[in-house]
């Protein structure tokens, strides 16, 4: 299952992916953390000091590579150059798993069984001429051409705000957890997160956190209603790993939340057509806009109709 964390800024959003995260691990379960948040704090939220987060390869500087080894023999790309963010996979294209010997996952950084991607920090030469999208287009490739199993996840820290919804990139998940505050700032964003979502028939559930109490409950009851799935409340074992401390164990009803999140992410049904008839849909309308253009061919050739992903797993 391919798994996004939401949210508004300061929301908790990074905290419940690395809680997730190592919900996950703790279980045995082969997971994939992402880093895709400009800010790039999972790896310290995960455990890492800030040096050792700090040298996890750029996914989005080994962008040339990366497209070189996923357009493998697919006769419809024309070069390395003509490979966008949102190029489908297609015969010849190499997909990628979970657990497999690539050159993609092997950019990743091990923390404690966990397989840390990260596309890669805003850096000041990329001040005033470039936009996060071009980071976190080898995500969307990644996730494009990644074919993941049963009992597998892919957890992708997203960026804060409605931003995550200005690339095809919120379509290529199973899941999309909405991390709220019970405040009015704090829901304000679930309008238009679902609206957005919904659009697209991407799954979406509300996971509050902060919760303090009955009247927190009821607050974020009467602004999402229904898609309340589960809430955090405070918790001295997150102040403890934020401090860098392992020693608090997390809290009995905390652990029940993430419980109840894995068994939501479980239920959900795996539509590979859909999967690959957005990834078409979103290519056709990026090559229309811009990518024609910025390429200078007709990028909408690569797609290939008699590909399918449920047949070439």
């Amino acid at each position: 299952m391919k798994v996004a964390f939401v949210g508004k800024g300061g929301s908790g959003k990074t905290t419940l992916s690395s809680l997730f995260v190592r919900f996950l691990a703790d279980r045995g379960l082969p997971v994939v953390a992402v880093d895709a948040d400009i800010n790039q704090h999972l790896g310290m939220a995960l455990g890492l000091d800030e040096g050792r987060a700090a040298k996890i390869p750029a996914l989005g500087d080994h962008l040339p590579q990366i497209k070189e080894y996923l357009r493998g023999d697919n006769p419809r790309i024309s070069s390395t150059a003509a490979m966008v963010k949102t190029t489908p996979p297609g015969a010849g294209s190499r997909l990628l798993r979970l657990r497999g010997d690539d050159p993609v996952h092997a950019l990743g950084e091990d923390v404690d069984g966990v397989t840390l991607l990260a596309t890669g920090a805003f850096t000041e030469d990329d001040l005033g001429v470039a936009c996060y999208h071009a980071k976190t287009g080898a995500v969307e490739l990644y996730l494009n051409h990644l074919v993941d199993g049963h009992g597998e996840y892919v957890v992708v820290d997203m960026t804060a705000g409605a931003d995550s919804f200005a690339s095809g990139l919120f379509t290529r998940f199973d899941l999309m957890f909405l991390v709220a505050e019970p405040t009015r700032k704090g829901v304000s964003v679930y309008r238009q997160y679902t609206e957005y979502a919904r659009d697209y028939d991407v799954a979406i559930a509300v996971v509050g956190n902060k919760v303090q109490g009955d009247d927190d409950v009821a607050f974020l009851r009467e602004h999402v209603g229904d898609d309340l799935l589960t809430w955090l409340g405070q918790s001295a074992a997150v102040r403890a790993l934020e401090q860098g401390r392992h020693d608090v164990p997390l809290e009995v009803a905390n652990e029940r939340a993430l419980a109840r999140m894995l068994a939501a992410v479980d239920a959900q049904e795996k539509d590979w057509d859909k999967y690959q008839r957005q990834a078409v849909e979103f290519h056709v309308k990026n090559a229309r806009s811009w990518a024609n253009r910025a390429v200078g061919e007709d990028l909408e050739a690569q797609v290939d109709p008699g590909f399918t992903l449920a047949a070439a797993r």
